[in-house]
């Protein structure tokens, strides 16, 4: 389940996540693609959680961006 404010870290970068970095999700847009911040001013790519794995697709017919994917830190608080 993802959630607002969860944060990723990316396993597989591109021109727009970098492997190793972590990134916020915004917005649930609905039950498959939610907002997951780049980390730069208010921009932003939708991913997609399929299987359990963390993804977003850059399917482009002019340019070709491979897929940044990403791993769901523990986000809860211990007591």
């Amino acid at each position: 389940m993802i959630s607002p404010g969860d944060k990723l870290l990316c396993t597989t970068g591109n021109t727009f996540y970098s492997a190793g970095n972590t990134y916020v999700v915004g917005d649930i847009v609905n039950d498959k693609y939610f907002q997951l911040f780049t980390g730069y001013n208010d921009e932003h790519w939708y991913a997609s959680l399929n299987h359990e794995k963390i993804y977003v697709s850059f399917n482009s017919a002019t340019t070709v961006y491979n897929d940044a994917w990403f791993d769901k830190l523990n986000n809860k608080k211990s007591a």
